[in-house]
């Protein structure tokens, strides 16, 4: 599967600042790591973010979220975000933010 080089490169704009940024493919498309950390992966046109488990629920309240599910069971703490909402720059942001944040509370690999 190709990932969406267009996401990807709008993902590292908003990393770009952020000191321990890696990336690595993985999930059909790229990863962005924080200090070993998982944060976000881009996978064809969608985002999946990482949220917690305890974030988990808060986050799927909003329209664009679903459970992330690569295995036919929902992983707790991600969340997947369809491709048409990630268009406008204020969903995008509040999902690399919001991984971002919970990566930052783990300490580093």
């Amino acid at each position: 599967m190709t990932y969406d080089q267009g996401l990807a490169q709008r993902v590292r704009e908003r990393l770009g600042g952020l000191d321990g940024v890696t990336e690595m493919r993985m999930f059909g498309g790229i990863g962005f790591l924080l200090h070993g950390n998982m944060v976000l992966a881009v996978s064809g046109d969608e985002l999946t973010a990482r949220v917690g488990p305890q974030g988990t629920e808060r986050a799927l309240t909003r329209r664009e979220a679903r459970p992330t599910d690569f295995t036919g069971r929902p992983m707790r703490g991600w969340v997947t975000i369809g491709g048409p909402s990630l268009v406008e720059d204020p969903v995008l942001d509040h999902w690399v933010t919001t991984a971002t944040v919970f990566a930052a509370s783990l300490p580093p690999k």
